[in-house]
Parts: C-alpha cells; structure tokens; sequence
C-alpha cells in the first residue's frame, strides 16, 4: 500500500485557494462550526486515482474520533458525475483542504485515466511509463504512482516505484551511448557494471542503422541480452512497424530469436494499435507524454448537508447522493 504524506504547504493551506482560507478565519469569528457533508465527484468518468493521498490527508486533519468519511477505492473505474469521496465532519477541520483534495483526485485520475487507454490498446504486451520528464520533479512520483494504478506494469523513477510498490525501470540513456562513442562499448560496459538483477535493455538508434546495431549488440553480449529498444525520431520517421518486423526478422536470421523488441517515442494508444494490427512483434511500449500530458478529470466539491439538514447550491440537487459502490473508510 502507497504511504503519503501531507506537504506542509497543503497542511497550512498554502496550496489552497485563497478564499477558503479568508472565509474560514471569518467563521472562527463568528463561531460556526457546522457538521457539513461534502461531496466530490468528476465532470467525466474514467479511472480514479488519488483517494489514497486524499485518504492520508483526511486522517492528518480531521478530529480523532468526529466524522466519516466514504470513497470508492483506488483504481476502480468511476462514472460522470458519481460520488467517489463523502465526506461528513466539522466543516473547519476540512473546509481548507477542498482545493488540495480536488487536485489530487483530479491531475492522478487524468493521468491514470491515459495509462489505462494505453494499456488497453496493448492488451497482452506490458506498459511502462516513461513520463517522468514531461511533468516537474515535484509531482513525478504521483504521475507514476497513477500510471501504475491505470495498469502500466512499471515507472522509469524512482520516486513512483516507491509510492507503487515496484522496481523502477530503465536502463540506459541515449546520452550514456553518446557518452561512451559506440552502442556495443556502452552496452558491455553497462553489462559489465550494472547490477545482475537488471535486464540489459540496450537502445539501438543512436549512431548506426537499428537493425545493424541490434545484430552488433546480440553478437557482443550474446544470451544475457534481454531486448533492444527502439526511440528513432520523427526525424528520421520513427518507429515503424515494418522496421519492428525487419529487425525481429534478422534477429531471427542471426540465432538471436531471444532477443525482444522494446518500442517508445512519442507512443499513443493509436500507434500502438497500429503495431497490433501490423502483428509487430514488441515485447514492451514506453509511453511518455500521452499519458504525463492527459487532461485532469475535473473533480468538483459540493456540500450537501449542513447539520443534517439537506441542502445543496442551486442546480445540484439537496441531500445525500446514492452511491452504493461507496465503501466506509472511515
């Protein structure tokens, strides 16, 4: 299970909009303190992602033994419009967290929301998400936590793998290739070096033809490497499933029938049914700004109930609202 933990920012209300924190101050003045139900729910349906960190914020601020609180659970697959978090307690212990508890439900369920269509569109053939540069450093574990909630197998941070609960993947960096002059010394000495339990995955478009540097990487490092990737640029048109198909074929030629075939670079779930139906044969797909670009899904908050009184702003209708998939967390 991910551990999170609430930033001082969002525990002081620093991330909050402005106006809840000024209102909250006025009801201290005026001494009211109501028991509010609060309900949050998205404009679009797709995969839910965040209630664990929204989970880990309510247990930080909410009385010990006041309130209740009910959610769907992480990773299910949510509808428009339905309740995925109630929310009833002191309307103060809560009332400044609205806008932290929308954001996180909303940017984790956007993003787990892409990784879910990518790894649809790829059925049996693993997902690893390789978003972590397209996004600030500051939220990267949450977008890979999300990716591996909407079904990617792996993450290339750390951070992510952590919240997860799985070894990040990765192994080397064009820049690593370029570093070294040669993609058959960098893969020896990566072999060489890196640690056993490491697949060698060696990137095979930086200096020469792929198919060529795929069959000069196999002849070096023989049974211990497990795939090559492929990253070629729109530059120089990318990856092609007829490319796929040449290298796997002269692999094959070569006794190198072990040998899978990894693909990314600007992958979406169009490109990568594109391969499936030209029945390329690739092992695995690292998607990155398909899925670190996704739109949020909007998460709105509505209170509901005002001392067990129902109520509810004009164009929403008063009173609990039914949802039975709902679960008490609280």
């Amino acid at each position: 299970m991910a551990e999170f933990t609430p930033s001082e920012d969002v525990l002081s209300g620093k991330t909050a909009d402005v106006y809840f924190t000024r209102c909250l101050e006025i009801l201290k003045k005026e001494r009211q303190n109501p028991l509010a139900t609060m309900e949050i729910f998205a404009s679009r349906g797709g995969v839910l992602c965040g209630i664990e960190e929204a989970k880990a914020l309510l247990d930080k601020v909410l009385p010990p033994d006041e309130g209740e609180v009910w959610a769907l659970e992480e990773g299910q697959r949510l509808e428009k419009k339905e309740v995925v978090l109630r929310i009833t307690a002191p309307y103060s212990s809560y009332g400044l967290y609205e806008t932290a508890l929308c954001g996180m439900l909303s940017q984790a369920s956007g993003w787990a929301t892409a990784a879910a269509e990518c790894v649809a569109a790829a059925g049996q053939t693993p997902v690893v998400s390789f978003g972590a540069r397209h996004v600030h450093p500051n939220v990267v574990g949450i977008l890979d936590y999300a990716a591996i909630t909407g079904g990617c197998l792996g993450c290339s941070s750390t951070a992510g793998a952590e919240l997860a609960g799985v070894n990040p993947s990765g192994t080397m960096p064009h820049a690593f290739i370029i570093t070294i002059g040669d993609t058959v010394q960098a893969a020896m000495s990566f072999n060489k070096h890196a640690s056993p339990e490491i697949p060698r995955v060696v990137l095979v478009d930086t200096f020469k033809d792929e198919a060529e540097e795929s069959l000069r990487v196999a002849a070096a490092l023989g049974n211990k490497l497990a795939s090559v990737r492929l990253d070629t640029p729109f530059e120089r048109g990318g990856v092609s499933p007829d490319l796929v198909k040449e290298i796997r074929a002269r692999l094959d030629r070569a006794g190198f029938n072990k040998v899978g075939i990894f693909v990314s670079g600007g992958l979406t779930p169009q490109r990568i049914l594109s391969f499936k139906e030209a029945d390329a044969p690739i092992v695995g797909y690292g998607i990155g700004s398909y899925i670190s670009g996704a739109a949020p899904l909007d998460f709105t908050a509505d209170i509901h109930e005002i001392n067990g009184m129902a109520i509810a702003k004009r164009g929403r209708i008063p009173g609990i609202t039914d949802n039975p998939r709902l679960k008490r967390i609280r």
